[in-house]
């Protein structure tokens, strides 16, 4: 089956305990759901390395477990230069991470480096508000799970995938 590239995507937030392996776990069950897990590799990474090794928050993994998605294996990562070589989509969540980017967006050309919510029309929010923070681990599922499918979306347009 050769010629088929695969598509790279990188979820990232602040310490990579919340909302980026969320989006993860999310975006990699959709994609298996969709038959096309194979076409891509998908990983996320944070911003600080505060939580380096340590898995998915308590919070973030009773909504996964409660909805019956994995992130077995999962464990936090720093962002660093090689991915923006690497990866095909950076999605950061929020403002802050994407300013946090631009030492990437300065060294490549060819990564899609955006927000998830500008993945979605008419969105409520232009940020996913960090459950860290805020405890709203729910509302933060419901944006990452429409901006993943957003995502998911363009990127079929964009790959033919």
């Amino acid at each position: 089956m050769g010629g088929i590239h695969m598509i790279h995507v990188l979820f990232v937030c602040l310490g990579n305990i919340c909302r980026s392996p969320m989006a993860e776990a999310v975006f990699r069950k959709m994609l298996e759901e969709e038959g096309i897990a194979d076409q891509f590799q998908v990983d996320s990474a944070g911003i600080g390395a505060w939580h380096e090794g340590l898995p998915p928050h308590e919070g973030t993994r009773k909504i996964l477990d409660d909805r019956n998605i994995s992130y077995q294996g999962m464990k936090a990562r720093q962002i660093n230069n090689q991915d923006g070589e690497y990866f095909d989509y950076i999605i950061a969540m929020d403002e802050q991470n994407i300013s946090d980017l631009q030492f990437l967006r300065d060294q490549t050309s060819n990564t899609n480096i955006a927000k998830l919510m500008d993945f979605v029309e008419k969105s409520e929010e232009v940020n996913v508000p960090d459950p860290y923070f805020t405890k709203k681990f729910d509302y933060t599922y419901q944006l990452i799970e429409k901006g993943c499918k957003a995502l998911l979306q363009t990127i079929r347009q964009e790959r033919g995938v």
